[in-house]
């Protein structure tokens, strides 16, 4: 083992005085200024330069201290020797020193005038071998790389630094270039064994590698991107110069001038006018390749492009228009009366501005409310726009988003009359009733100024932030539902309701629409397809269960479908479609609909319900058995209903005198309701008179009649209260074989929308009180 001390060697005397200083580090070998202003400092070092030029230099632990003490100073420093001293003019002392050797101060000998310690020298050993001149090579590489991305050495420091194979002396002077922080380095300092030592560096070194590459990376991707943009400054001063030499004009004023034409051609109104020129300006002032530049452009192009006030010509032949629709839809009369009460106003007030009316269809799934929209704009002769409501949850889908956000449009509303390049086309909102919110905001609440013609002549969109005039758009709307329509939303509209249809409203439109449409689309024009009415009605009966057609023309496709494939395979075609012929296409029956009860029973009703797919007949059943007076309600009831069915019941117990039930029917028994289809949830109040007239039944021992359907609310005063959905629940009771229907009084005004031949075909019994449905609907009731 070869130990190895330095070549040179001072002897360092053991007391010294004592310099603190505080923003630098003197290592062994370094040669530096020193400045202080401190009288105890220009003292200390005046006498050593009396005596030996010996000081001893320590940092101090805080900066901010201005007569640091010995508790303020780093214990270990560097021993110096003072070359040079300068007094400064303003009382101040600079001297230069060179450090020697690292020290530790033992203990002080007295503090004033300026302290002196005694000190102890830190002798430095290391062993050399494979491992130390392999760090040492290392360390001289990486300090070359940092030399090279980083401040550049002169020659003759690089020379030295290669030179030296002392891994002391080497972290030493390398330290004193790495841009390390003043305790970084004191650590540097407090490190006695050369071979740790160096080792930090080695780390120090890296670090400061990584953090030089990135900023040349940086450096040098921002110059590139500088580069290619002064590159194209020059090309397009170059381009302007030749085009000015050709006579040809610049593209950018050209551009310029276009806009400038066609804001003043646009018959938008004054004050956008004004506003669009002033954007234009800004825009002239913009550099082409700034990203404010695009938002800023098409900004004016979206003003420009809106048609203020451009607009088609209605056509106004009331019969013109009657038969169009006609055409398209069977039945519907109201809409269509609504439709051409519309026309008739402004046939009537001529060129005089009229308010677009703002209608809701409100109607099961497939019963033609969007394409009726489609056909209202064709009878005036109208563009037709529809977007789709349905799980829209941000308000900025209607309103739009403000321009100070990337990427920000106008909201959807805006961007189809721009699109449909008119401002009074038909504008259909699909699903009104399907709207969501969340955090973004409501688009229901940002309708209400879309659909309300005291405002929506200045509805004001985010990215526009101008007015526009709505009121010459025909808005509708389309619900299957009218519940979940906010109330300040449902008052702006006006609704109109498209029941379900009749099982011969739907033969009908079955031959006049969509059999002839399917056989166009599936090739089948030039053969003689025929279906026969029994066919259609198995169809509707056996095979769909709506209030709608979707599901019919979907069935009627797909026979349409099989029978080219047979056309196709040349096999023998069946041009005549029947009930048999529909079996076999189509398969085994898919529905099987709920049909009065082959007999009279004890404690089972039959009620009439609705659904969004149409109506549909429910069997109340009652029985009871020993219990603690307990009503057990069952067949996934929703909470209405079950108020309903405690209402019959707390009125049966206070009627039982009336009713001929003994008093206490209710204390040692419980009361089980239940209503079939357990897994199909049910609500609403009005099974409210067949729970009760199936509880009667059951506690009289009075069979309900099995051809007699009812509907109603019940109070617990007995009164029956009205109830919707008057139209599909007749049809329900018709297709189960029901004969009669008991309903509220109040509700015979409903049966306006039932067609003649069904009115005639069934028995409709009104009623005011519950004895009244007791009456007709139990057997032995009836006189």
């Amino acid at each position: 083992m070869n130990i190895a001390q330095d070549p040179v060697y001072t002897i360092i005397p053991l007391q010294m005085p004592l310099l603190p200083i505080k923003d630098t580090i003197i290592f062994p070998l370094m040669v530096s200024p020193l400045f202080s202003s401190r009288p105890k400092d220009r003292l200390a070092i005046e006498d050593a330069m009396k005596s030996n030029h010996f000081i001893g230099v320590f940092l101090q632990r805080d900066k901010n201290i201005e007569n640091p003490t010995l508790k303020d100073l780093y214990s270990i420093g560097t021993a110096t020797k003072i070359i040079q001293m300068v007094k400064l003019e303003d009382g101040g002392i600079k001297i230069l020193v060179e450090g020697l050797s690292r020290i530790r101060i033992i203990k002080l000998i007295h503090e004033d005038p300026y302290p002196i310690a005694e000190i102890e020298e830190l002798r430095e050993f290391y062993e050399k071998n494979s491992f130390t001149d392999a760090l040492v090579q290392s360390i001289n590489t990486i300090f070359k790389t940092v030399v090279a991305v980083g401040r550049p050495l002169p020659n003759d420091v690089m020379a030295m630094i290669e030179r030296i194979d002392n891994p002391a002396r080497l972290a030493d002077l390398i330290c004193v270039y790495l841009a390390l922080d003043v305790v970084e380095q004191q650590k540097i300092l407090e490190t006695i064994d050369p071979l740790e030592r160096l080792s930090r560096v080695f780390i120090y070194l890296n670090k400061e590698v990584q953090t030089l590459q990135i900023r040349d990376k940086i450096q040098s991707e921002v110059a590139k991107e500088l580069s290619k943009t002064q590159r194209e400054y020059l090309l397009r001063q170059q381009l302007k110069t030749i085009q000015k030499e050709l006579g040809e004009e610049d593209p950018y004023i050209a551009e310029m001038n276009e806009l400038k034409k066609k804001i003043e051609e646009t018959p938008m109104p004054e004050k956008v006018k004004e506003i669009t020129q002033k954007e234009l300006g800004r825009l002239e002032k913009m550099n082409q390749a700034s990203a404010e530049y695009t938002v800023s452009r098409t900004y004016i192009d979206y003003l420009i492009t809106v048609p203020w006030g451009k607009k088609t010509e209605d056509n106004l032949d009331i019969n013109r228009a009657a038969a169009i629709l006609d055409e398209d839809h069977y039945d519907l009369k109201k809409v269509k009366e609504r439709v051409l009460e519309y026309l008739a106003v402004r046939r009537l007030k001529d060129k005089e501005k009229i308010r677009g009316p703002i209608l809701c269809f409100v109607g099961p799934p497939g019963v033609g409310k969007t394409s009726l929209g489609k056909s209202i704009a064709r009878s005036l002769e109208r563009k037709f726009i529809r977007i789709s409501l349905g799980g829209m949850r941000d308000e900025a889908e209607i309103r739009g988003h403000r321009r100070t956000y990337v990427g920000a449009l106008p909201g959807r509303i805006i961007q189809e009359i721009r699109r449909a390049e008119v401002c009074n086309p038909v504008f259909m909102l699909d699903e009104v009733d399907k709207i969501g919110q969340d955090f973004r905001g409501d688009p229901a609440a940002a309708l209400l100024e879309v659909l309300d013609p005291e405002q929506n002549f200045s509805f004001t969109d985010h990215y526009l932030d101008v007015p526009y005039d709505l009121s010459s758009v025909m808005f509708i709307t389309t619900a299957n539902i009218l519940d979940p329509v906010p109330p300040a939303l449902k008052d702006r509209m006006e609704v109109i309701e498209l029941p379900g249809y009749t099982e011969e409203e739907k033969e009908k439109i079955a031959f006049q629409y969509l059999i002839p449409r399917q056989i166009v689309e599936n090739g089948l024009k030039k053969h003689a397809i025929e279906f026969t009415s029994e066919a259609i009605y198995k169809i509707i009966r056996e095979y769909t269960r709506e209030a709608g057609l979707r599901n019919l023309e979907r069935e009627i496709a797909s026979i349409c479908r099989k029978l080219a494939k047979d056309i196709a395979q040349e096999k023998p075609v069946r041009n005549k479609i029947t009930p048999e012929i529909i079996e076999e296409l189509l398969g085994p029956r898919k529905f099987f609909l709920d049909v009065a009860d082959e007999k009279d029973r004890i404690g089972v009703a039959t009620g009439l319900a609705w659904t969004e797919t149409g109506g549909d007949i429910i069997f109340v059943e009652a029985t009871k058995m020993k219990g603690r007076k307990e009503l057990i309600l069952t067949g996934s009831l929703g909470e209405v209903m079950k108020e309903s069915a405690q209402a019959a019941l707390s009125y049966i117990r206070s009627h039982v005198k009336n009713l001929s039930i003994p008093e206490n029917f209710f204390e040692k028994f419980d009361i089980h309701v239940h209503v079939p289809s357990g897994a199909i949830p049910k609500d609403g109040p009005s099974a409210g008179i067949t729970i009760a007239t199936a509880i009667v039944s059951l506690l009289t021992n009075m069979p309900a009649k099995k051809d007699i359907a009812m509907t109603g609310e019940l109070t617990l005063t007995g009164r029956i209260l009205p109830i919707g959905g008057i139209k599909e629940k007749v049809l329900a009771a018709r297709r189960a074989g029901v004969k009669g229907i008991i309903m509220p009084r109040k509700n015979s005004k409903d049966l306006e929308d039932i067609p003649e031949y069904i009115l005639k075909e069934m028995r409709f019994i009104f009623v005011d009180e519950i004895e009244d449905v007791l009456k007709e609907a139990l057997k032995d009731s009836q006189n």
